[in-house]
């Protein structure tokens, strides 16, 4: 019963936005009458779309995904694509955004001594490391430890231990929150820390917990005490700023520890609950300076969505105790935001795709590809790169899972190795290149994450969390089954058929 008013909630969104197609086609129809001075208009507005499309800076898989239903319809194409396909922010969303930003690059410091040692160690990292602050303003660091954290009950463990220890913070920012074993234990944690004068603040997505949350959830926190506020609220009005959603798993403890990973706070990620087979997920501890970029990431979007400004510097971590931390290597946490143009978390994987002389290792729930990473991909095992990619033996959609698939002929046949995980489902988001480089955090490689999602990650280089990242995926791989070319080719034409369609429009998925 308790989930009546959550379902009832879906139900009005769904029917409003049914009421609201149906008003759009109906307006077209009652205009058809008048079909020549109509069909001029909307014709001229497809061509419009397509220019502007072919003009813009998108990807060009999204921009094929939106000339074929333009050219097909051309009556209704062009009114679609100008209704929702740019993702364009309005004045206001802009001022805000830029007000933002500005705070960020204002809190966020990079010490250039860093950067010069970096620099002495490997040129191409150093490189790196300077894209990802100048786009996302996070700084890369030392005096900080890292910790890889292979399974989601590790994490939710060690979780546990740190929230337990408390004194004046604690931030989470959550995809999916979910009421269950896991979510209960540290919600009971997190009222004994408000009953003691912590500031506890949750902040979640509300497309990302609409089935798991009862409508009006964080009025159930506020009234425990807990300041909570819900990203992007899910609204019944036909808008493209709906797919923007919060993506990022973070969680802050007084600016001393950090997580992030692929593992939101719900069941299945514990395997407390079994969805899909045996949910193989994975986290990384950061602690030290290099928590503050995670403090500032928060406290940015916390002020974005509640419209308040606030001093970042009352959540800085003291630069003694900062400082006390001994350094394991180079640790880089960034952020990636859909509305600033810059698809930097793409950029990131490709650089290192792109520079690789090894091994490129990765983990990923979802393989959709455009052409510029699947190029990068076969190009690495062409010039004898060892690449390993792991995936989901059963997927959480058969739609996305059907394109994850139809990517696998033409890297398998170019010598890119893939694997499923046999047990079921595997949500890890990493990449590990020459056992030196390696990013871990909430970035799929798809485009709703490249493109449409608020994502974070860990960019690492010579820590010893890669070793055991490798480690990790070692062990994984020995669970997995290889997929061969003779796989590839023994799947039926129509299936073939069904995946080609989809990887067309898979960018608007």
């Amino acid at each position: 019963m308790k989930n009546l008013p959550m379902l009832y909630r879906v139900i009005s969104i769904a029917l409003l936005l049914l009421l609201q197609i149906f008003a759009l086609v109906m307006i077209i129809w009652r205009f058809s009458s008048y079909f020549i001075y109509f069909y001029t208009i909307c014709t001229s507005l497809s061509i419009v779309a397509l220019l502007y499309i072919l003009n813009s800076k998108s990807d060009p898989a999204y921009k094929i995904a939106w000339v074929i239903p333009i050219l097909i319809f051309p009556i209704f194409g062009g009114l679609f694509y100008l209704l929702f396909g740019r993702n364009k922010l309005s004045k206001r969303k802009k001022r805000e955004m830029k007000a933002v930003n500005e705070k960020m690059n204002q809190s966020l410091i990079q010490n250039q001594v860093i950067v010069q040692e970096l620099e002495v160690q490997n040129h191409r990292a150093a490189n790196l490391s300077r894209y990802i602050e100048k786009y996302s303003y996070c700084p890369v660091y030392k005096n900080t430890i890292t910790e890889y954290l292979p399974l989601g009950e590790i994490m939710h463990e060690r979780l546990l231990k740190e929230l337990r220890k408390a004194e004046k913070f604690i931030f989470l920012e959550y995809f999916i929150i979910d009421e269950g074993v896991m979510w209960d234990s540290i919600l009971d944690i997190l009222v004994e820390k408000v009953q003691q004068g912590v500031d506890v603040r949750v902040l979640y997505d509300d497309v990302g917990s609409l089935f798991k949350l009862p409508y009006g959830y964080e009025k159930k926190l506020e009234e425990k005490g807990i300041k909570c506020s819900v990203f992007n609220r899910l609204i019944p009005v036909l808008s493209i700023h709906m797919n923007n959603r919060d993506h990022r798993k973070i969680a802050v403890i007084d600016g001393k520890i950090a997580f992030t990973g692929g593992v939101n706070l719900a069941d299945e990620y514990i395997n407390a609950y079994d969805r899909l087979g045996h949910w193989k997920d994975t986290a990384i501890l950061i602690q030290g300076e290099a928590v503050w970029n995670f403090t500032v990431m928060f406290l940015s979007l916390w002020g974005y969505e509640t419209e308040t400004n606030e001093d970042y510097t009352r959540y800085k971590l003291p630069a003694d105790e900062a400082e006390a931390h001994p350094t394991d290597g180079f640790v880089q946490p960034f952020g990636d935001s859909p509305l600033d143009e810059e698809p930097m978390s793409e950029n990131v994987y490709h650089t290192l795709i792109a520079q690789a002389e090894r091994t490129i290792y990765i983990n990923t729930p979802y393989l959709i590809l455009n052409n510029v990473m699947l190029s990068a991909l076969c190009s690495a095992a062409k010039r004898s790169v060892d690449v390993r990619i792991v995936t989901p033996y059963r997927g959480d959609r058969w739609f996305v899972h059907s394109m994850t698939r139809s990517n696998y002929r033409l890297l398998v046949e170019s010598g890119v190795k893939i694997y499923e995980y046999s047990p079921g489902f595997i949500h890890a988001k990493s990449i590990l290149v020459d056992d030196v480089h390696a990013v871990v955090g909430t970035i799929n490689m798809d485009y709703r994450s490249l493109y449409l999602h608020f994502e974070c990650g860990v960019y690492l280089y010579k820590t010893q969390s890669i070793l055991e990242v490798k480690e990790d995926y070692l062990e994984t791989l020995a669970k997995c089954q290889q997929i061969t070319v003779e796989d590839c080719r023994a799947v039926k034409w129509y299936r073939r058929l069904g995946r080609t369609i989809l990887r067309i429009f898979a960018p608007l998925m």
